[in-house]
């Protein structure tokens, strides 16, 4: 297989996620709008985050880091109706691992609002209301990691299109139900609670044709002879907390933030929001391809399996380093020009802009830690990124303790990034110790001519960006064009100078890759 494979495999996916991407910021733009940065905002980001964080614990991220290397292995070694039962067999214990959760999460979800969010037990009001609310979203959980189950499947099999379309129907459904169904309510966040619901059971719906044309739309069962059930199990104890470690730095955060100062819950979330744009758009991508394609290669024993590694780094700086220097730039004109509409308003964007230009310096080795951890996944280790991800967490910690009073949600954001650092400077170096990656030539010139030219975009960006006051005189059409006009300079002026400066690296996204095997 040549990586023009995977390559394209990746600009599938990071496609289809730009349209759920920018879906998803029309959504956060009708949001902002809809509550701006008040207690009813708090109140729908924090009964949302819970079952996202649950979302990462069971489904998309430690299922598919468990699942998806040993339905790599079956593929390999057993016979299609074997792998067909393990299926099977999977999908029922996650079924029922999902149903019991929920229900705990539905009558438990007082003293779980009260576990993440203590702050807002001084304030009744919000406290009931995101009590109600997250008892709408909770259900959520269930339908999306039921979906990540079929990703995982489809994912494995090389159709990558459905899975990285999928989330498209969560934003659609917000969207609709903030602008057709809010408004007619005395309390516009129970019928955008009620999407969330509405979005996981469109989402479920959507992969089943696909799962069907594959050959794996199965009932679930409840066997355990199948020793691979077994294996996935034990696997995925380890990978929740490993894959989870950024969504339990973010949980945790959420809990010093409603304590800290008004309204620290909403700027976190806005910003949170623009940073899961490249993020979701090419980490996430490159992730959920390079993850079979590394659990391939280690089934297979392939020598190619550091070089794969190796190229994704690559990707990953080429690509980080421009996103996090264009973020930092241009921070509040972004939040001005997405959500300074209706009750958004200017002093929220100006206090979003300080979390996202510390969540900004995360960018890199969030992404890098998306690539280091599936080596070891793929390998069926589970164990070590966990080890990592519990000194990750208390780095974390420390530093929001420390930042989390003078510098309110720019210090929290400082230490989600600097968690995230750890994190992946101890995943890289132990890959090294044992021998899985070695670094191919050229990574010095690399890392300087990409680094001149980021300084270069920089520094343009930093003449044309303009002041507060500008952006503020704009209107709604004039902002997103002059803000898009500069991202794309952006772009231009780094590509070019890539070419020009001729970083192989570049060239090779589109005429070769860097194995074969």
């Amino acid at each position: 297989m040549t990586i023009h494979h995977p390559l394209r495999s990746v600009l599938k996916v990071g496609s289809n996620t730009m349209v759920s991407r920018l879906l998803g910021f029309a959504r956060d733009v009708i949001l902002a709008r809809l509550f701006g940065a008040g207690e009813m905002a708090d109140a729908f980001f924090v009964a949302f985050r819970v079952p996202n964080l649950f979302r990462r614990l069971f489904g998309e991220g430690a299922f598919s880091q468990s699942f998806v290397p040993v339905l790599g292995e079956y593929r390999v070694t057993r016979s299609v109706e074997e792998t067909r039962a393990f299926v099977a067999d999977v999908a029922g214990w996650l079924a029922l691992t999902l149903a019991i959760v929920t229900l705990v999460g539905i009558l438990g979800a007082s003293v779980v609002v009260y576990a993440i969010a203590p702050g807002f037990v001084d304030s009744p009001d919000k406290f009931h209301l995101t009590v109600e609310l997250l008892r709408i979203t909770f259900p959520y959980l269930f339908f999306v990691s039921l979906v990540a189950l079929a990703g995982g499947v489809l994912n494995t099999y090389g159709h990558f299109t459905v899975p990285a379309f999928t989330p498209v129907f969560l934003n659609l459904s917000i969207i609709a139900a903030a602008l057709f169904w809010a408004p007619h309510l005395h309390q516009p966040a129970l019928a955008v609670a009620w999407g969330v619901f509405i979005g996981g059971v469109v989402q479920l719906c959507f992969q089943l044709p696909a799962l069907k044309r594959v050959g794996h739309l199965h009932w679930p069962r409840l066997r355990r002879r199948d020793p691979g059930v077994n294996k996935v199990l034990r696997l995925m104890g380890p990978a929740a907390f490993g894959a989870s470690v950024a969504q339990i730095n973010l949980f945790l955060n959420t809990i010093l933030a409603s304590l800290v100062g008004a309204n620290v819950v909403s700027y976190l979330y806005y910003s949170d929001r623009l940073v899961e744009f490249p993020l979701g758009v090419f980490g996430v991508a490159l992730g959920t391809v390079v993850l079979p394609l590394l659990s391939r290669q280690a089934a297979e024993r392939s020598p190619q399996f550091s070089n794969t590694l190796d190229w994704a780094l690559r990707l990953t700086w080429l690509i980080g380093l421009p996103a996090t220097v264009g973020l930092l730039i241009l921070a509040q004109p972004l939040l001005i020009s997405l959500f300074r509409y209706g009750a958004y308003t200017a002093e929220d964007a100006r206090q979003s802009a300080l979390s996202l230009m510390g969540y900004g310096l995360g960018i890199l080795p969030i992404i890098a830690a998306r690539v280091l951890a599936p080596a070891f996944y793929a390998h069926q280790n589970t164990r070590t990124p966990v080890r990592f991800g519990m000194i990750s967490i208390a780095v974390n910690m420390g530093i929001s303790l420390i930042l989390a009073w003078p510098l309110q949600q720019l210090g929290l954001a400082l230490a989600t990034s600097s968690a995230a650092l750890v994190n992946t400077l101890l995943l890289w170096q132990r890959l090294r110790r044992d021998g899985l990656y070695q670094p191919q030539p050229g990574w010095p010139a690399l890392l300087l001519k990409s680094a001149g030219l980021a300084v270069i975009m920089g520094m343009i960006l930093l003449s044309l960006r303009g002041d507060t006051a500008f952006w503020l005189s704009l209107s709604f059409w004039a902002r997103l064009v002059h803000v898009l006009g500069l991202v794309l300079l952006a772009a231009t002026v780094y590509l070019t100078g890539a070419w020009w400066l001729d970083i192989h690296e570049l060239r090779a996204l589109y005429r070769r890759g860097p194995s074969r095997g």
